[in-house]
């Protein structure tokens, strides 16, 4: 039995433990929080990423769990409503889609409950080091004793640290998009009922809308800007660049700018893309954001890697084991797949056009090989 180390309890991670454990596989999953990560945003499962939660019979209670939203308003940046619709929302297209909007968490612990058993987790811990060795990788913890495993994959997203630690530093691979967002949730103190505002103006957004039964907001909050230094895991710093950045619009800012400072989940970064020429070195492999972020602007990130993680487990079910030839066919499966997905974000196609665009790039890839 080959034994795979994954880091990251991410969608991308937790959907490959299970189809890796139900090819006969031994994953272990390490996660540098002590559970299953909260909060995040509503998220889309479109395509053939469908078709993954079908065969892991997680499509109904994907369905049940959904966003439940009636329509949109779209404000000034002084917060005079310019239009609205109820037909579609821009967190998640149009309203009678057979596309699937649910909250990240929820998708995750969906995803924990098919994973759950076979699977060991290392919550609280993280990777700190990889020696490749002829067979097998060595791992250092940041906790835990240091192991080698068959093979290691990195599923811990943008700031991936299985990629620094194969790849080198990003600075190569991340490819900015001209912005910055965060997410956070809160009461439900604007009382909106089913409904999403989005209001822009002056290089800045925010979007907002509730979830679990109209009792919690989701917020997003962005800005336009060329790429600015800033620690990623600086939650207070974060949160001053966002209240200066934010401090000029008008509507509901001043209230979600309140809320922010006493969110109980944060989340901060820039809108960026990863692009690499190869997803794996040697025994090492890379799938979701860590190896292809498409950026939230594509709204295609998840299905990238409930999709990436099912063919990823196809191929190294395939090939018995052999890495090399699993990872080979792993890219050359899924690369034309992701390029659609991410040129989303980056070509700005007339309305006809891009819905075309993203119909095709939703199912461009066969699960069945």
């Amino acid at each position: 039995m080959k034994t795979v180390l994954i880091s990251g309890a991410s969608v991308a991670g937790l959907t490959l433990a299970h189809w890796l454990r139900r090819r006969g596989f031994a994953p272990t999953v390490v996660e540098r929080a002590p559970g299953v990560r909260p909060g995040g945003q509503a998220i889309d499962v479109r395509g053939v990423a469908l078709d993954v939660l079908d065969r892991m019979d997680l499509l109904a209670p994907a369905r049940e769990a959904r966003t439940r939203l009636r329509g949109m308003s779209m404000l000034d940046g002084d917060g005079n409503e310019l239009w609205r619709s109820t037909e579609r929302t821009l967190s998640g297209g149009r309203l009678d889609s057979g596309d699937i909007e649910l909250l990240r968490e929820d998708l995750a612990q969906l995803l924990y409950g098919r994973a759950r058993d076979g699977v060991e987790y290392l919550f609280d811990d993280s990777v700190t080091a990889l020696v490749q060795e002829p067979h097998g990788v060595h791992v250092g913890f940041e906790r835990g004793r240091s192991r080698t495993f068959d093979l290691v994959v990195g599923a811990d997203g943008l700031r991936s640290t299985v990629r620094r630690l194969a790849f080198g530093a990003e600075g190569p691979f991340f490819r900015p998009l001209g912005g910055y967002v965060a997410v956070f949730s809160t009461e439900n103190f604007l009382d909106l009922d089913d409904w999403e505002v989005w209001l822009q103006g002056g290089g800045a957004s925010y979007c907002v809308y509730p979830v679990r039964h109209n009792t919690e907001l989701r917020v997003t909050l962005g800005f336009a800007s060329e790429p600015f230094a800033l620690d990623h895991r600086d939650t207070e710093a974060q949160k001053t660049v966002l209240a200066e950045r934010m401090s000029a619009l008008g509507g509901d800012t001043p209230q979600l700018l309140k809320a922010m400072w006493q969110a109980p989940d944060f989340y901060f970064d820039a809108m960026a893309q990863i692009h690499l020429d190869r997803w794996s070195k040697g025994r090492v492999g890379l799938v979701g954001d860590a190896g292809y972020c498409p950026s939230p602007l594509s709204g295609q990130g998840t299905s990238l890697a409930l999709v990436g993680a099912y063919v990823l487990a196809d191929e190294l079910g395939r090939a018995a084991g052999d890495h090399r030839t699993a990872l080979r066919r792993y890219e050359e499966r899924l690369r034309p797949f992701v390029a659609l997905n991410q040129a989303l974000a980056t070509e700005n196609p007339g309305q006809g056009a891009a819905e075309e665009s993203i119909e095709r790039a939703k199912n461009a890839v066969r699960l069945d090989g």
